[in-house]
């Protein structure tokens, strides 16, 4: 862009800016007397000094007294804060912060570390920086950024995890249900040794679908017990049954050995890494975050107080920190305006070791509450501790759009407003999070969500690529069945999702979904490589009292369990999509409710290789008619005979037997003609019998995923 494509309006920011200056220039003029602001903060202040003196056709709450939108010009450079910059209603214009034309800014909560030694730790050269404010204890943080990525902290074991032996006192129901607050476990025999600086020291335990992390409070090496300081919100079981968790420790001094990793001695003052291959001091940038949130738009709701109307083009946010979201681990953060809802109340999580489900009280390192029109264009999040951006209460017509959200502590995107119980001017909808990127999440919270969308309405969830995450892609609703619900008309369509729970986590879905939410959509999306930890890997999990869908032209493969699963809810249409390959089955039920129909399958492609088409469940039997399924074709690509089955593997039935209990009495089995299933490929011929015999409509994947932006 040519400098006069600049409006005369616009205002600039610059590393070598002065925020006493005008802001109107976009480099310092020969007397260094005018030039750009130095900061966003400075250009904000102007722009608030700006509104009001300048005549304006439109109405006041959109302009704000502003004749024209104009931009706020960034250049490039690194831009490093230590508290979040923040927008409020003062700040409603059409304004657009954005990368000047070829120049990437940079909003970094980090600080450079430079004065390094050489020493050697547990046998290996490290580097080792002194750390006076870490010492006085005015600095702590957790997370170590070297060259623009996330550096890990030593655990134990390096790879895998161990097995806890015993839990004293464990309620031996072996549920969910039967409750949490436990403080000690034993550990197997030889997985315990003794650790320096104890109280640095991390345990994390997977379980169900969540993980827990401690701070350890005392380890007898001998009698292997490890008693840690905040009590499991959970049974410390795996999952329903017997078997018990598997866990790690996590920032182990005695583990700093491998490359690329660092520690931090809080009482020292001391920090340590370890340099890979080729780093060398004087090509190798380290920082350490002092912050855990970069930027907030806030205002209030319930005040009509809105903050409106503000754009973020091409800017990249990185490098924050991470606690548990509560004042007992030291959380110092922007909360929501202080209200208390049921919401709140409900999720009131106290000192426990675990976050909710999703991580779902974790806030993000982006924050809007009440923002309403707002926009993410063009921008990168990375290495950030918590979620990347979070729209919480109030928030309408915010779009994310053709962003990469990467490397983040929690999830990518988190959308929550009011529930049906809470002030309805607090509820958030219409808001779109499209073309966007979104990987390697929950490596802190391991149960975190690429997009997160609990109560909230009208949202489009669409043409992202969201992969590399230890649970679930995208969960929309957060109703536990079938009482009153925000959610609704929400579509999920033409998401690009995989590589998901990677062995670590059970009870997740590539989409899943929770509660009443009419008009709701699940459209054309590409899910597959799906692998759990106990049970629960699925492509598309309706869960507790999800009800009234509708899932079509889904292309879903590759489960270490089913590719379809439905718990319980009511009338969704499942129809014209292929699923494919699942290693326990390919469709299942949780529970059966007689009252209702939960599910009619229609017009859908279920491939197999030799595994059952049909799996009940807990609560769900092969003869139980509370689902209707027809019209199908069935194929199994190893030339067996079709199965059916019950949860535990009993009651195996043939399709004849299937069909004499109702269903697919119009379905065919046949080869569909499918390209190349075996590598993924499941376009179809113009001689499939799907399309000649069922009027099965082809699927075309080739637009899943980021759409190209413009030129």
């Amino acid at each position: 862009m040519k400098e006069e494509a600049f409006s005369q309006a616009d205002l600039f920011v610059a590393p070598l800016g002065n925020d006493n200056w005008s802001g109107a220039l976009p480099e310092p003029n020969a007397a260094k007397t005018d030039g750009p602001f130095a900061t966003i903060v400075g250009a904000r202040d102007a722009v608030r000094r700006r509104k009001g003196t300048v005549f304006s056709k439109q109405p006041y709450h959109i302009s704000g007294g502003i004749r024209e939108p104009f931009a706020v010009w960034i250049r490039g450079g690194v831009y490093r804060v230590d508290s979040p910059i923040l927008f409020d209603e003062r700040d409603s214009a059409p304004v657009t912060y954005a990368a000047y034309p070829g120049e990437q800014p940079v909003i970094d909560g980090s600080r450079l570390i430079t004065a390094w030694e050489e020493a050697t730790v547990n046998g290996v050269g490290v580097w080792v920086a002194d750390m006076p404010d870490v010492r006085s204890g005015n600095w702590s943080f957790r997370e170590l950024f070297v060259n623009g990525s996330r550096a890990p902290r030593p655990r134990f074991p390096n790879n895998g995890l161990f097995h806890m032996a015993e839990v004293p006192g464990l309620s031996p129901a072996g549920s969910w249900t039967s409750g949490g607050g436990y403080t000690r476990f034993v550990a197997e025999e030889g997985n315990l040794k003794a650790m320096q600086n104890l109280q640095d020291v991390e345990v994390v335990f997977v379980h169900f679908w969540i993980e827990e992390r401690s701070s350890v409070a005392a380890l007898d090496a001998r009698s292997g017990e490890v008693e840690f300081d905040r009590p499991s919100r959970a049974p410390l079981y795996a999952a329903s049954g017997g078997d018990l968790a598997d866990y790690y420790f996590d920032n182990v001094f005695d583990e700093l050995k491998e490359p690329g990793q660092w520690y931090l001695d809080r009482a020292e003052g001391k920090l340590y890494y370890v340099p890979k291959t080729g780093e060398t001091r004087e090509n190798t940038e380290i920082s350490a975050p002092g912050t855990l949130q970069l930027l907030v738009l806030q205002a209030n709701a319930e005040e009509n107080r809105h903050v409106e109307f503000l754009r973020f083009k091409g800017i990249t946010f990185q490098n924050t920190d991470w606690r548990h979201p509560d004042s007992s681990d030291g959380a110092d953060f922007i909360h929501l305006s202080g209200h208390d809802t049921m919401e709140s109340r409900r999720n009131n999580r106290g000192n426990h070791a675990a976050s909710s489900q999703a991580a779902a009280d974790v806030p993000g390192g982006i924050m809007m509450e009440a923002a309403r029109h707002c926009a993410f264009i063009d921008c990168t999040v990375r290495n950030v501790g918590w979620y990347g951006i979070e729209i919480a209460d109030g928030c309408r017509g915010v779009t994310i759009q053709r962003c990469t959200i990467s490397d983040t502590g929690a999830g990518g995107v988190k959308i929550n407003g009011a529930s049906a119980a809470d002030p309805v001017v607090r509820r958030t909808g219409d808001n779109a999070i499209i073309d966007n990127e979104i990987r390697s999440g929950g490596r802190v919270f391991h149960s975190a969500v690429g997009v997160l969308c609990m109560h909230g309405f009208n949202n489009e969830i669409a043409h992202n690529h969201i992969h590399d995450f230890y649970y679930t892609a995208i969960s929309c609703g957060w109703v536990w069945g079938y009482q009153e619900s925000v959610s609704r008309d929400n579509r999920i369509e033409k998401n690009h999702i995989h590589n998901l729970g990677q062995g670590l986590l059970s009870d997740m879905g590539g989409i899943y979904t929770l509660g009443v939410q009419a008009g709701t959509v699940l459209r054309g999306n590409l899910i597959y490589d799906v692998k759990m930890a106990h049970y629960g890997g699925w492509c598309i999990y309706p869960d507790e009292g999800s009800s009234h869908m509708l899932i079509e032209n889904n292309v879903c493969h590759s489960t270490n369990d089913t590719i379809f699963n439905q718990h319980y809810g009511r009338e969704n249409m499942v129809r014209n999509n292929v699923f494919a390959f699942g290693d326990s089955a390919i469709l299942s039920h949780g529970r059966a409710e007689k009252e209702h129909c939960s599910i009619r399958f229609e017009r859908n492609i279920i491939l197999t290789r030799g595994t059952a088409v049909f799996r009940g469940g807990y609560g769900c039997h092969l003869p139980d008619k509370n689902h209707t399924s027809d019209l199908n074709l069935l194929w199994d690509v190893r030339g067996k005979d079709f199965t059916f089955r019950e949860r535990d593997g009993s009651g195996v039935i043939g399709i004849d037997e299937w069909k004499s209990l109702g269903h697919d009495h119009h379905s065919i089995v046949a080869d569909p003609k499918c390209k190349d299933p075996e590598k993924g490929d499941f376009s179809l011929g113009p001689d499939s019998p799907a399309i000649s015999e069922l009027d099965f409509v082809p699927i075309d994947i080739s637009d899943v995923g980021p759409r190209p932006g413009p030129e």
